[in-house]
């Protein structure tokens, strides 16, 4: 070897390049003929391992604030003996600031198997309660969606013009499910159908029915007429054909085509961040409001072909089903523009919702599967550190059911 070539072999490009080679190939892709990325499998298990480094750097990093305040925290959240099935009664807490309820939200989000996201833009997050105990039955958030999405953009009917419109009135349950033991009486389903009741609807409209769009600058006169939400396993359990009655809560829109950015860590997304500010591309730091929620996907591409790699890495082949939440009974009309008003017949109240839900589901779950009992919330902080399937075997229960 030349000391032309060793010295390339050290190089920014040749350490990235070998990087996400070595990457890729620990999570078992390999690549087919044309150099495309073929998956192992699209099995939960898989799933998870994609996910595994991510989880592992962000418990990681949260791991001086679970030492510093689980101890303190963890009386919030209920063990099997502290849960009556017919006494359940769900209460929204919006979420403000950076006290209690913020730190609350943060160890339920680390409970799940699979990282969850920070949100990007206009953000609502929620804990939920039950009154009946004063523990947490589980969280949700809702944020700005993604801009551009096929199978969501042509069930909606949208033109381009129609979604740079109405996209406002639109939001993305990023993250949503229950805590043990709740979530081992599907009250993951009783979360995911909160989020369709006029408390959510008037705290929305409250904060941001007068707000100035961040990009257009011009007034939007915002209402919550559609939320959407994906599956991070593949298909999901908890969303398909959720209905209470004669209403459907969220309804299965189709699949989004593989394509995305998670299987590329924290620490090999910063050196492709520092490889783009070496060379003055602005994608390197342009991630402040205004910029868009994929702007990290923008910021992987353009590294990728910085680098000379094909686009077909962000494929990773795992295909999630997307659902679609009408929060109201015109909102097809509203988000076409054939309707300037939202009609809230139908709407129900938490209270309602909950009462509905838990007769629904949950007592007779109770019956069925009485195993959510062995559940001490001694056990969260193995929640936290293992992954929540490893964890709720460990102490007898199987796991259900996550965001």
């Amino acid at each position: 070897m030349t000391v032309k070539r060793a010295a390339a072999a050290f190089t920014p490009e040749a350490r990235i390049k070998r990087h996400l080679r070595q990457h890729l190939a620990e999570l078992g892709f390999t690549k087919d003929s044309s150099g495309s990325l073929i998956l192992p499998d699209d099995s939960k298990d898989t799933v998870r391992a994609l996910h595994r480094k991510q989880r592992e750097d962000k418990a990681s990093k949260n791991s001086s604030f679970v030492e510093r305040l689980l101890p303190s925290l963890r009386q919030y959240f209920a063990s099997g003996a502290d849960v009556e099935p017919d006494k359940i009664r769900p209460k929204l807490q919006l979420v403000t600031g950076e006290g209690l309820e913020a730190r609350l939200f943060r160890l339920a989000a680390l409970t799940w198997s699979v990282p969850v996201s920070a949100g990007f833009g206009r953000r609502m997050r929620y804990l939920v309660w039950d009154e009946n105990n004063g523990k947490l039955i589980g969280i949700f958030a809702i944020g700005d969606p993604v801009y551009n999405m096929g199978v969501r953009d042509d069930h909606i009917g949208w033109t381009v013009k129609d979604r740079e419109k109405r996209l406002v009135n639109l939001m993305d349950a990023y993250v949503l499910g229950a805590v043990p033991p709740y979530n081992m009486l599907l009250g993951g389903k009783l979360v995911a159908c909160l989020i369709r009741t006029r408390d959510v609807y008037d705290d929305f409209r409250a904060r941001y029915a007068g707000t100035e769009g961040i990009i257009s600058g011009a007034a939007k006169n915002a209402r919550l007429v559609a939320v959407t939400t994906s599956s991070s396993m593949g298909r999901s359990a908890v969303y398909n054909r959720l209905k209470l009655g004669e209403t459907s809560y969220f309804s299965s829109i189709g699949y989004t085509g593989g394509w995305g950015h998670f299987h590329i860590p924290d620490d090999l997304f910063e050196e492709m961040r520092s490889y783009l500010r070496a060379i003055d591309h602005g994608y390197a730091d342009m991630h402040t409001f205004g910029e868009g929620p994929n702007w990290r996907l923008r910021t992987v591409r353009a590294a990728l072909n910085a680098l000379g790699f094909k686009e077909d890495i962000l494929k990773h082949g795992i295909h999630r089903e997307v659902f679609l939440c009408e929060t109201v009974s015109n909102s097809f009309d509203m988000l076409k523009g054939a309707a300037k008003r939202p009609k809230l017949d139908g709407l129900l109240s938490v209270k309602q919702v909950g009462e509905l839900a838990v007769q629904r589901w949950m007592i007779g779950r109770a019956g069925r599967r009485p195993e959510y009992r062995a559940w001490s919330n001694t056990s969260l902080g193995d929640l936290i550190h293992q992954g929540s399937v490893t964890a709720a075997v460990e102490v007898g229960v199987t796991k259900t059911e996550s965001a």
